[in-house]
């Protein structure tokens, strides 16, 4: 708990008696039962919440341990438990998906539609010699055709990678090489914000680049009809493919460990990891974190903002609400577009129940409606608004008391949800009729997950005394390995100072000495969190040293930003003298571009400081540690003995 926030929130009479966890008792029942039979209990849920085409016998195979297997005899499909199942339900006719454009233009898809898109293009990719265990690079906008070329591709066995349509064309060509993609599903162009973004000229970049050449097709939807290079017989438009075929199309019955996706996060060296998630577990984890954590029923409307190039849109846009049967919406644009009330707009329009959003966007929202007062929440009908959701880092207190007063009304329950790429779903949350509100904390473990924080030895800690966060057991929907790399998955989450016991999640936690409620302190590792998206220093740093007619060295650190949690701060070591004024800050801009067009927007550092040099040690490590303080603007308070050159330090406190 924030040790400057008492303020408690229970949950209301009501929100207790009509939740799936009714109550702190059903709570602690779920945990004990989860303690008591650690196997018994995930293989009960997986039997309730996943259709199994061959039922398994075996829960956990833990004899190749940290390579944990889940169900490993059992066989289904994630396609037809998000959707045959549903339409034997008598949900065909139910609305899936509630998809807004850009430009305001609303599509509503049943859950029977979807079925038959999703059909057609499993039948599309077949036709292309598409089968089980190959690669699908996706690369389409958010939109209705991303969540049916995942599910197409989930259909027939065949792996699909997606990859954020903000990323470059060197960062696309290295998940596409890393993959071994043989097909790539892109579009024309993306609209965001009003403005058209080329995907398909990216793509045709990307495979020039080289070490693509296992891609065989390239598929490309239209979402906007500009003319884009068109290279036949490997480019094919995918609606003249797609529309040709069956509307039926058998589902691939795959082990419950086949891979469902790769999908690729930053670490502390600069290649991205390939994180593996497996079909059963994984799905089992998406439709359970749903229900709980989300407390959804047959009636709501369920908006998660995020974007289907990260984990979030995975779990909880294409797979979770869809395997529950629910009603959700897609958003293609951005929550400042025509104007910042976008989102409660949107809200108000779709009668939209469960809300769940990331805290850069609430703060940016937050601004937006104290510098404009007719974009404030309070001009929109938000009474349909029952559960909130945050994700993608910690929410900062006095944000949270504003989306729970001013998008909440004061009686919708806020579910701070601390989880990871790694993880797959929600592992620390609140749960809406059990869980005592605490801004800032992301309170208790989900039921079935021991997280604890131990020292750097993994002694566990006495509750009050911060430390690693870790997770004791394996659980259904982790990480399976890194794709290509099993021994960086087990240096990474399994490492040797904890004798490969431990999960670790590379966060640094604290709890509360009387609740015991868990609030996330920061990364421990070389991992920025920036606006809910997980960027590796190393990453960054080798872009920019990659501008070889610049930059003769550089290195990457994270400080506290109101607005995106972190901010990139880069410090700058030139192969020319170094600049100060209108220079440097030309410098600076032109050093940003060159980083947006290696890896995206969203990689570029917010400060360049530039220097004479670095600060190092006489054996030339880089004290990183120091320029921390200096991003932040903290004296310098540290030992500085060891360093070659104390004076860099104060010459790189000016920012340029």
């Amino acid at each position: 708990m924030n040790p400057t926030e008492t303020r408690l929130y229970p949950p209301s009479e009501t929100t207790v008696r009509n939740a799936h966890v009714s109550g702190r008792p059903a709570y602690e029942a779920l945990v004990a039962e989860a303690e008591a039979d650690h196997q018994a209990y995930w293989g009960r849920l997986a039997r309730e919440f996943v259709s199994w085409k061959k039922p398994f016998t075996r829960v956990l195979d833990d004899s190749e341990a940290p390579f944990f297997k889940w169900f490993a005899d059992g066989t289904l499909n994630a396609s037809y438990n998000c959707l045959d199942r549903n339409i034997e339900r008598g949900l065909g006719h139910k609305t899936a998906i509630i998809f807004e454009a850009d430009d305001g233009t609303v599509t509503h898809i049943t859950y029977a539609e979807l079925l038959e898109r999703v059909c057609r293009t499993a039948n599309a990719l077949k036709s292309l010699g598409l089968k089980k265990g190959d690669r699908v690079v996706i690369y389409l906008p958010m939109s209705i055709e991303g969540v049916v070329a995942m599910q197409a591709c989930a259909r027939i066995g065949a792996i699909h990678s997606v990859v954020f349509g903000g990323f470059s064309a060197h960062a696309l060509r290295d998940r596409i090489a890393d993959t071994g993609a043989v097909l790539v599903m892109t579009a024309d162009e993306q609209m965001r914000g009003g403005k058209a973004l080329p995907l398909k000229t990216i793509v045709d970049e990307a495979l020039t680049l080289g070490g693509c050449d296992s891609v065989r097709h390239v598929l490309v939807a239209r979402r906007t009809g500009a003319p884009v290079p068109f290279a036949a017989p490997r480019d094919l438009w995918m609606a003249e493919l797609v529309d040709a075929q069956p509307t039926t199309c058998e589902p691939e019955w795959v082990e419950a460990e086949h891979p469902l996706f790769l999908l690729y996060t930053s670490g502390s060296t600069g290649k991205p990891k390939g994180v593996q998630h497996a079909t059963g577990g994984y799905l089992l984890h998406a439709a359970l974190t749903c229900y709980w954590t989300f407390d959804l029923k047959p009636e709501d409307v369920f908006w998660c903002t995020a974007d289907i190039g990260w984990v979030t849109g995975h779990t909880y846009i294409a797979y979770g609400p869809l395997a529950l049967g629910a009603t959700e919406v897609m958003f293609e644009g951005v929550p400042t577009y025509p104007d910042a009330g976008r989102f409660w707009k949107m809200i108000q329009d779709h009668l939209v129940t469960v809300f769940y959003t990331a805290p850069t966007a609430i703060r940016s929202l937050i601004k937006a409606a104290e510098a404009t007062p007719s974009v404030h929440p309070r001009n929109y009908d938000l009474s349909t608004l029952r559960i909130l959701g945050s994700v993608g880092e910690p929410i900062n207190p006095a944000a949270w008391e504003w989306y729970h007063e001013h998008v909440g009304g004061g009686r919708c329950p806020i579910v701070d949800t601390f989880w990871q790429t790694e993880t797959g779903g929600h592992m620390i949350t609140p749960l809406p009729g059990v869980t005592t509100l605490v801004p800032g904390s992301c309170t208790l473990p989900f039921p079935g997950i021991a997280a604890a924080v131990v020292d750097e030895t993994g002694n566990d800690l006495p509750w009050g005394q911060g430390g690693i966060l870790v997770v004791k057991k394996p659980w259904p929907s982790m990480i399976r390995t890194i794709w290509g790399d099993p021994q960086r998955f087990k240096n990474s989450y399994y490492p040797e100072e904890f004798q490969g016991r431990y999960y670790l999640a590379g966060d640094g936690a604290v709890r509360d000495a009387q609740t015991g409620y868990f609030t996330i302190t920061g990364r421990i590792d070389d991992v920025l969190n920036v606006s809910g998206h997980r960027m590796g220093t190393m990453e960054i740093e080798s872009a920019l040293v990659a501008c070889t007619e610049l930059v003769a060295e550089a290195a990457v650190v994270g400080r506290p930003d109101e607005t995106t949690g972190e901010a990139i701060c880069a410090f700058v070591v030139l192969k020319r003298p170094r600049p100060t004024g209108e220079e440097a800050q030309k410098i600076a801009a032109q050093l940003r571009d060159w980083v947006a067009k290696e890896i995206g927007p969203i990689a570029k550092p917010k400060d360049i400081r530039f220097g004479d040099n670095l600060p190092k040690t006489r054996s030339g490590k880089i004290m990183r540690r120091l320029l921390r303080s200096v991003a932040k603007g903290e004296k310098i308070t540290q030992d500085t003995s060891t360093l070659e050159n104390p004076a860099i330090l104060e010459q790189l406190a000016n920012k340029s």
